[in-house]
């Protein structure tokens, strides 16, 4: 899911039309980029900041709910996992152990109603924008937004080349 050139072309459209727009809400690519690298500096993981926020120098991103380490980390599997399979039609839920697959839904049932806002600290930079966890959730399929993994877990280069991707 981190590697770009690897998604779909559909995917790569929608990855880089909100990254554009996101960028263009917070002052501009390069106050975007800066808060991505803020968050990758964030160890082991941004998502389980205790305050639950993460500042650059023209940027904030905040969530209204502590994610503990446990949960990053099981995202962290998950993703490592999709790399391996490289299905474009991830569904976390595929897991075959019933034990994971369970431990999977405590954390779909944990982070359902994590919301994110990212402003930028200047309001006239622009009005910010935000998103969550999960791109679609049913009885037996959950996506992950791709805007969630690109922010918290993909690197800055995977956003660099989404912003620059040209839709033909």
């Amino acid at each position: 899911m981190c590697n770009f050139n690897k998604q779909t072309d559909e995917a790569k459209a929608l990855i880089h039309l909100f990254m554009t727009k996101a960028a263009e809400n917070v002052g501009g690519t390069n106050f975007l980029l800066e808060l991505r690298e803020a968050m990758k500096d964030k160890k082991p993981y941004a998502l389980s900041e205790k305050n639950s926020q993460v500042a650059s120098n023209h940027t904030i991103i905040k969530w209204n709910k502590v994610v503990f380490k446990d949960k990053a980390e099981l995202i962290q599997d998950i993703l490592d996992g999709h790399r391996r399979s490289e299905n474009p039609n991830f569904n976390i839920l595929s897991e075959p152990n019933a034990k994971k697959r369970k431990n999977i839904l405590n954390m779909v049932k944990t982070l359902t109603p994590l919301e994110f806002t990212v402003s930028p600290q200047n309001p006239n930079d622009g009005a910010g924008f935000n998103f969550k966890v999960f791109e679609s959730i049913s009885n037996d399929d959950v996506k992950l937004n791709p805007v969630f993994v690109t922010m918290f877990f993909c690197s800055t280069e995977f956003t660099k080349k989404a912003l620059k991707y040209k839709i033909d």
